[in-house]
């Protein structure tokens, strides 16, 4: 058995691992860069060593450190998590090399899958269904724009080394097809240093289907059934679940042998998963689905596998790594209940989903309170740093129960308890989206997000509970913390209402009105004729007043008539939203721009964010360049609205 690991990754997977290393009696050895010099998973190993600066190029993705890290701690083995060189075979080759056990596939088996191109022709061979497409040679890109056309619109560009959703482009025209094949290769070079992209058909009522497969070096090879993965945002997974709604006994039993096909066509060791695609417009047959690619290394949903299953993943990784065989046969191997994962991530949906980073000053993950199961992964904790260099996940929200709906239900209560401050998350959108009916029947497909994404905006006004809350508390500092006991403090015994008038609620004038109604005393904040009669949770800081409803956090600030806020910008003013480098920038200084109409493209977190006009009018400065790094709240440009007869 493994005696000390190192693991080569941060974040939650990083304090995932070190968990069930720990259990196992194993000695743990964390690596870190500048920025992750306090993290959790830092804190957590019972070594860390310091492997570089803060962008992953200089810290992550150096193999090399990270080996001679691993050599200096005394570690035995490297787990390489997900992501970052996870994925490598060159990496898993020189940790072997290196004298190493890699806790993963052979370098043999990363390279057979790690190209999209070359695994489907693989797939082909070992009798596995692939998706109708090109994986051709030829990347010219007029011969891909004739390979589109004869495969039909729409179709899915992807880069053949992707992954994460990234490199990859929905084309619904021809007219289109030059311009996202252009910002699919500039995205898949940034994140892989690879350029080469494969055609799909697109399915036009698809589901993401996957399935956990594991192997030894003893020749086994079994399935841990599968996951549903189908709501997702841009190609990015947000909720999964196990096992996949409507999925009946003979479609599981051929999905996951072909998934065992494909595992024994590259003497797979170690976990892995075989992503199919399935077309679900007559709901799920063994005959309309098809395989994608396979990631092989643990995923970010293997969690919902792990509570239906009751097996340990990472700890099987470990016994296999060592040399054992595999704890189970296949038909030892069964499940039970339903499980569900939400993805949290820093970034604020009512801005485009851009990434919140910052220190997080308020951060209280929930719990259920009805005896339901539930587990959460984070590799964050209140006060730790976000910061724009890595993935903007934060945690994992994990459920079980004994049915979907029950795991549904524990799920929304989850959401609608996150409470973060001032980084924002999507716990919101995330609670919105579970309320929506084909989710809820399961009928969705990997579009529902993008067809209905306004649907699942939370509202960026406090709502009414929120105000509420905060005027109980606004009273209860008013007259002493004691307000049960009003009618005295006032001396009146008239039941109200009285008005406290004088206060500003996040600089808007406002008064807070009490009523007495059977012994009860009511609070509100009343703007004109709007009363607010409902409470939830609020808990005051030197700040403010934080409230969080259904999964949204605001400070409310409260401060008496007179005193002002902070001034807002200038509403032309294009404001960087976060730390990033300008890649592109598409006018000049007296260009006309129409509202809506993108003007430069940030990169940030692994990501391109376009920043558009907020109204039509013309550009009358412009601070951004290409290659520009710069910083939150930088003044990149400056539009002047058009004037119009009204206006003048």
């Amino acid at each position: 058995m493994i005696t000390s690991l190192l693991i080569a990754n941060r974040g939650e997977i990083a304090c995932r691992i070190i968990r069930t290393a720990r259990a196992m009696g194993i000695r743990t050895v964390a690596v870190y860069s500048d920025a992750d010099a306090r993290a959790l998973h830092v804190r957590s190993a019972d070594e860390a060593v310091h492997i570089g600066s803060s962008p992953a190029t200089e810290s992550y993705l150096r193999g090399e450190v990270i080996i001679a890290a691993a050599l200096q701690s005394g570690a035995k083995a490297i787990h390489p998590g997900y992501g970052f060189l996870s994925e490598n075979a060159d990496f898993a080759r020189a940790v072997e090399e290196a004298g190493l056990i890699w806790v993963g596939p052979a370098p043999e088996s990363i390279e057979a899958m790690g190209l999209k191109d070359a695994a489907k022709r693989l797939m082909r061979a070992a009798n596995v269904p692939v998706t109708p497409g090109y994986d051709g040679a030829n990347q010219s890109a007029d011969v891909l724009a004739e390979e589109a056309d004869k495969i039909g619109y729409p179709v899915l560009i992807k880069a053949v080394a992707g992954g994460g959703g990234k490199g990859m482009r929905k084309v619904d025209a021809a007219a289109d097809f030059a311009a996202s094949l252009e910002s699919c290769r500039r995205e898949a070079k940034a994140s892989f240093g690879n350029t080469d992209v494969i055609l799909e058909k697109w399915i036009t009522s698809p589901r993401h289907i996957e399935v956990q497969v594991f192997g030894d070096t003893h020749g086994n090879v079994v399935h841990l059934f599968e996951r549903d993965c189908s709501l997702q945002r841009r190609h990015q997974k947000v909720i999964e679940e196990a096992p996949a709604p409507g999925m009946d006994a003979a479609t599981r039993e051929a999905i996951c042998a072909a998934a065992v096909r494909a595992a024994r066509a590259v003497d797979y060791v170690g976990a892995g998963t075989v992503e199919f695609i399935a077309d679900a417009s007559e709901g799920l047959n063994a005959d309309r689905i098809f395989f994608m690619e396979m990631n092989t290394r643990l995923q970010v949903e293997h969690p919902v596998t792990e509570e239906i299953t009751g097996v340990d993943l990472v700890e099987w990784q470990l016994r296999v790594a060592s040399g054992e065989a595999l704890p189970l046969r296949q038909d030892q191997l069964s499940f039970n209940g339903h499980a569900i994962e939400a993805r949290l991530y820093a970034e604020d949906p009512a801005k485009g989903f851009l990434p919140s980073t910052g220190r997080l000053e308020y951060f209280a993950l929930p719990y259920l309170t009805r005896k339901r199961r539930y587990r959460i992964e984070t590799g964050v904790q209140r006060g730790d740093e976000i910061s724009p260099f890595y993935d903007p996940m934060i945690a994992k929200l994990i459920v079980h129960a004994d049915t979907r709906q029950g795991a549904i239900e524990a799920m929304k209560e989850m959401t609608a308890n996150v409470q973060c401050w001032p980084v924002k998350t999507n716990a919101g959108f995330l609670n919105l989206l579970l309320y929506d009916q084909e989710f809820e029947q399961g009928t969705m497909d990997t579009g529902l997000i993008g067809d209905n994404l306004n649907d699942y905006i939370p509202d960026v006004e406090a709502s009414e509970n929120a105000l509420q809350s905060v005027a109980h508390l606004v009273v209860d500092r008013s007259i002493g913390g004691n307000a049960t006991d009003i009618r005295s403090t006032y001396q009146n015994t008239d039941d109200g209402p009285w008005s406290m008038k004088g206060f500003r609620l996040n600089r808007a004038p406002a008064e807070v009105s009490i009523r007495l109604s059977d012994g009860q005393t009511d609070y509100a904040f009343a703007f004109a004729d709007q009363s607010i009669d409902d409470s939830l949770w609020v808990e005051e800081t030197p700040h403010g007043f934080i409230v969080t409803d259904d999964g949204v956090t605001r400070m409310l600030h409260i401060a008496r008539t007179g005193s002002e806020g902070p001034t807002s910008a200038h509403d032309g003013d294009i404001i960087a939203p976060m730390p990033g480098k300008v890649i592109a920038v598409d006018v000049a200084e007296g260009d006309v721009v129409t509202a809506g109409q993108r003007l430069l493209v940030l990169e940030a977190m692994k990501m391109e964010h376009a920043l558009t006009a907020p109204f039509a009018g013309t550009v009358v400065e412009l601070s951004a360049s290409v290659g520009a790094q710069v910083q939150v709240e930088a003044l990149l440009a400056k539009v002047e609205k058009a004037k119009t007869p009204e206006t003048g």
